[in-house]
């Protein structure tokens, strides 16, 4: 069975086992949470739906790590202004496993 879950203002397609780097959840470290933003489930040739979540579909997760994403580097130039702008950005990562699908 597969879903397509939706946290931190994006969409991932997930199965029992997969693991995401997602956008920081205020969730201790080992902590099972539930996902209730399900869009859709797949399951064989059966597909559901959501207008726009799916009624009663929810996803369980554990979080297995808080991580940081790779640094950005955002680089700002304008030519014989003598204006140069160089600033860079962490983005905060929750690392979980998705352990059970609900449909």
């Amino acid at each position: 069975m597969e879903a397509v879950i939706k946290t931190g203002g994006k969409q991932y397609r997930v199965s029992p086992g997969s693991v995401l780097k997602v956008e920081k959840l205020d969730i201790e470290n080992g902590k099972s949470f539930s996902i209730n933003d399900v869009i859709m489930t797949i399951d064989g040739k059966k597909i559901s739906v959501g207008t726009p979540l799916v009624k009663g579909a929810s996803v369980t997760a554990t979080v297995v790590e808080q991580t940081r994403g790779p640094k950005l580097i955002i680089f700002k130039k304008k030519r014989r202004k003598n204006y140069v702008r160089k600033t860079g950005h962490r983005q905060d990562l929750s690392v979980i496993k998705i352990d059970e699908i609900k449909g």
